[in-house]
């Protein structure tokens, strides 16, 4: 025994056009196949709520069904007079309630999204810029206003897909609908096409637009502009700015913090001074301590990269690098010779504790 339709959608006998159609599109949401591809009792309830919607949402099977229940589609013999499988009426139903849910819906094409590669300099990302852009995009021909006939010249309906722009193919609850090839999705034919967009219905045009870059934008940041991509008779696209931002010769970037390294010369690093340093801002100067030892950093608080929304800054992070000379004349080499003898090891603290540890372990 069937279940009561009503009572399938889980609606009164009284429900009305909009009730019936709420309830169903619930059901079919929560049943459908595609969400759930492995459980065969989703797949019954689909085909069961869809058959009880395809019977109470048309007036006339509605009526027969009020008066004699699921026998008014099924013969005595047993063979149905209905078949829930059979969708080719149902396609439609799906195409008005879910839209493109389920990819059932044919839908006039808007504007496509179209794309660009900006490179933009290292100061331009952390500062933030203006970047004037040329972009090629689509828009509909003004003589024959996208429809790519001539103009007064006439558009019969396509006999492909009889003026629908799209086609359906194999049947079932799981055919699937395709723009039509015939026509090209439009649902007409143009027997003389525009001789200016010759029948394409578009225009490819440059166009000069102002792109704003925001303080801290990193490689890679995507930013779009509405609006400026393909322009149709049925909407309007996006541009997607993908933005690369080109190395620095100094600078290197992480998060908001910038690391640069700077070298000193051995007497900078024994005696200590001031050092210049660059900066996002220009150079400034640092003090260095005496004795200062390659590697070591110092932090310049707020000498960063604006963090993305204007949060605050980042640092700047400046590694010394002490400078060991290659080549050194007679007189250089003699003074150095010199200054190691008079040094000793006490001026070595961390040599000799290496030396003590290592001697230890070979002991």
């Amino acid at each position: 025994m069937k279940r009561d339709y009503y009572e399938t959608l889980g609606v009164p006998r009284g429900a009305d056009e909009t009730d019936i159609k709420r309830a169903y599109r619930k059901l079919a949401m929560r049943y459908h196949p595609d969400r759930n591809p492995d459980d065969p009792s989703a797949e019954d309830a689909f085909k069961e709520a869809t058959e009880a919607y395809t019977v109470l949402s048309d007036p006339e099977k509605r009526r027969q069904y009020d008066r004699m229940g699921p026998e008014a589609f099924h013969s005595a013999g047993g063979a149905p007079g209905f078949d829930p499988s059979d969708m080719g009426s149902m396609g439609e139903i799906l195409e008005g309630l879910f839209g493109d849910v389920f990819g059932r819906r044919r839908q006039q094409r808007g504007g496509r999204d179209l794309t660009y590669e900006l490179r933009i300099g290292f100061v331009e990302s952390a500062k933030g810029a203006k970047k004037t852009i040329h972009v090629r995009r689509p828009a509909p021909c003004e003589p024959c206003r996208g429809t790519g006939a001539s103009p007064g010249t006439p558009t019969p309906e396509c006999r492909a897909c009889r003026g629908r722009g799209a086609v359906r193919s194999g049947g079932g609850l799981f055919g699937s609908t395709r723009p039509c090839q015939a026509c090209q999705g439009r649902g007409m034919r143009i027997e003389s096409p525009c001789r200016e967009c010759m029948g394409s219905g578009a225009i490819v045009r440059e166009e000069e637009m102002v792109v704003h870059i925001p303080p801290g934008v990193e490689d890679g940041a995507i930013r779009s502009v509405r609006g400026a991509g393909e322009t149709t008779p049925h909407g309007v696209g996006d541009l997607h700015v993908t933005i690369r931002v080109d190395p620095h010769p100094l600078f290197e970037r992480r998060g908001a913090d910038l690391h640069c390294e700077v070298p000193i010369s051995f007497p900078q690093a024994v005696l200590g001074g001031e050092i210049e340093v660059p900066t996002l801002d220009g150079r400034v100067k640092m003090k260095v301590p005496a004795g200062t030892q390659s590697g070591r950093v110092f932090r310049l608080r707020g000498k960063g990269i604006e963090v993305y929304g204007g949060y605050g800054k980042g640092d700047q992070l400046v590694r010394i690098l002490v400078e060991v000379p290659e080549k050194i004349s007679r007189k250089q080499r003699k003074l150095i010779e010199e200054l190691a003898l008079e040094m000793g090891a006490e001026t070595h603290p961390q040599q000799s504790s290496f030396l003590e540890k290592l001697r230890s372990l070979l002991d």
